[in-house]
This record gives C-alpha cells, sequence and structure tokens, in this order.
C-alpha cells in the first residue's frame, strides 16, 4: 500500500477525487491547508495502482505551479487490505516509475561516500583474494557500491534520460578507475607473486560468468520494480564487477599484462551483460516516460541500446577466442 498525498488548489479537488473513485481507491482524505489556500488529498492505494493515479494527476495538474505530488511508503494497515491483484490475473509494478528513479538517481551520484566506498570494497577485495580468503571477498561484495550507476545507466536508456545515462556512465567509470589505481597500489603491500586461486579465478572468462551477470543485472531490475530487498542482489552484482576490476589491477602491477587483460574481458563482457539484461527487465515491466511521444522516443532508444549491447557482447567474444584468452 501506499498514501499518495496531492497539495493542489481548489479548482482541482474534484479532478483528483475523480481520479480516486476511477481507480478504487480503498480511503481517501481531504482537508484544507492551514498555511495556504492549497487543499490536501489524501489517497490509500495498493503500490501496483500507484503508477497510474501517479499519471493521472500529472496530467491534470501540469499546469498548476502550487501542486505537488508525494509518494508515501505504508508499512501496515488495520484493518488488513486484500489487493485483488492475483484475481484479476494481471502483474504490474509496485515501484512507480517517480519512486525507481528517485532511489536510483541517488546511488549514481559520484561523491565522496561513493569514493570512500569503492576504495574500502578495494581494499577488502585486493586482500581478500590476494590471501585467498573468500569470506573477506564476500565481505567486499557487500560494500560494494558499484551496483548503482549500472542500474542508473539501465534506467536513463529505458526512459530516455540521456542526463541520467551520463552520469550514471561518468560515476561507473570514475568508480572502476578507482579501483584499479588502489588495487595497483596494493600490490606494493604484497610484493609476492604466489597468485591465489581466488585471484586467478577473476582473469579466466567463462560464460558461466556471463550467466551470473546476466542473471543479476535481471535481478536487481526485477527487485527494484517489485519492491523487494536488494541486498542480496548488491552482493551478486559486486560479484560481476569489483572482483574482476580489483584483479585487473592488481595484475598490472604485477606486471601480468595478459592475466590483466583476461580480467579487463571479464570486467567488460559482465558489465555488457549485466545492463542487458537490466535493459530487458525493465522493457517487460513497462518502465517507461509518461508521455506518448517520450515513450516512442524512450521505446526506440532502448532498442537501439539492446542491440548496442548484444553487438558489443558478441564482438567482446569474438576477441577471446581471437586473442587465445581462455573461454570455458
Amino acid at each position: 500500500m501506499k498514501v499518495i498525498e496531492v497539495l493542489t488548489d481548489a479548482g482541482h479537488v474534484d479532478t483528483i477525487l475523480s481520479i480516486a473513485e476511477q481507480h478504487n481507491v480503498p480511503d481517501v482524505w481531504h482537508y484544507q491547508s492551514g498555511e495556504d489556500e492549497r487543499h490536501v488529498v489524501r489517497l490509500l492505494a495498493p503500490a501496483e495502482d500507484t503508477q497510474s493515479i501517479l499519471d493521472s494527476a500529472q496530467k491534470v495538474l501540469s499546469t498548476s505551479e502550487i501542486s505537488r505530488v508525494i509518494v508515501f511508503p505504508v508499512e501496515a494497515t488495520v484493518p488488513r487490505y486484500e489487493s485483488d491483484q492475483q484475481s484479476s490475473g494481471k502483474t504490474k509494478t509496485r515501484t512507480s516509475r517517480e519512486e525507481l528513479y528517485q532511489n536510483v538517481e541517488k546511488n549514481a551520484r559520484f561523491d565522496r561516500n561513493y569514493i570512500f566506498l569503492v576504495i574500502l570494497s578495494t581494499i577488502v577485495a585486493g586482500v581478500g583474494m590476494l590471501e585467498n580468503n573468500i569470506a573477506v571477498v564476500i565481505g567486499a561484495m557487500v560494500i560494494a557500491p558499484l551496483l548503482g550507476p549500472n542500474i542508473a545507466l539501465a534506467l536513463g536508456t529505458v526512459l530516455g534520460d540521456r542526463k541520467l545515462m551520463l552520469r550514471a556512465s561518468g560515476t561507473l567509470l570514475f568508480g572502476i578507475f578507482i579501483a584499479l589505481a588502489v588495487a595497483y597500489i596494493l600490490v606494493f603491500a604484497y610484493p609476492s607473486q604466489n597468485f591465489s586461486q581466488e585471484l586467478l579465478t577473476r582473469t579466466d572468462v567463462g560464460f558461466g560468468a556471463m550467466a551470473m551477470a546476466l542473471g543479476s543485472g535481471a535481478a536487481a531490475a526485477l527487485s527494484m520494480t517489485t519492491g523487494l530487498s536488494t541486498v542480496l542482489v548488491g552482493v551478486m552484482v559486486a560479484v560481476a564487477i569489483l572482483p574482476p576490476t580489483v584483479a585487473a589491477g592488481l595484475m598490472l602491477g604485477y606486471q601480468q599484462n595478459l592475466l590483466a587483460f583476461g580480467a579487463f574481458m571479464l570486467l567488460a563482457i559482465n558489465i555488457v551483460c549485466i545492463n542487458l539484461s537490466a535493459n530487458v527487465v525493465f522493457l517487460l515491466k513497462g518502465i517507461n516516460p509518461r508521455t506518448l511521444g517520450e515513450k516512442k522516443k524512450a521505446k526506440l532508444n532502448t532498442v537501439l541500446y539492446l542491440i548496442f549491447w548484444l553487438l558489443l557482447l558478441v564482438v567482446l567474444v569474438v576477441i577471446l577466442y581471437r586473442t587465445g584468452i581462455k573461454v570455458t
């Protein structure tokens, strides 16, 4: 359940109440704000109906300069509300476009916290791989913040939001560069070249890793659109991005260029697979802009990027075969 609070002028109140009636909203509150002349209409609605209600409200409030719509999550209601979604046979997205954008956009920001998290996760992952300690590597996977920029890039693609796409791409690239630099420096603390199995595994490109990256991207997008926990998804995506990045930096530090190249190829393939599967899930879940013109433009944009990711994946696999890197 969600509470949709609409702040608007008196002239739009009846229209908002009509929208609530059209969507069979279980409960509606209406009162006038004490601070100004705006009226407050609150709608208690099923989470799966939030997007359609928001779209309807935006259509009628687009010309109002004083109106605002706020969405609040609801932990529980008494008496309990029983949704008829299963009986209708329809599966709807439980997270609205606006909520999804808000959650994803903040995770694509290149700020001090992001830099610190990348540095810390790189150090933990690097030590774990050098000492062949899988528990430590898993700890780095939990910390790793590289999920946000990848999902933001996929969301920006399906929404046709180039600003978000550029910001997410920049944040991801800077994060990878920082991880490479920290891993390279970490070599000075571990001068021995006794490579552990945990480290060598991240220099071997396998079809299993591709499948894991595809599943990770799909699971991340699905969990966000359905409102499920993203903790485990964050771990899965961290497995696919952070360790090969750290491995590449370490191998560059040890001047093992062939192994570093293998780690770079694994990283590139995983990024492509994650974005490819996340784009598909967002597309299938109906995540798109509000207006018809924006929808057509975004759909074309999404199709073009899906083709781009597919072609890039094919090119990367061909490069692996041509260069003799092991593909299992």
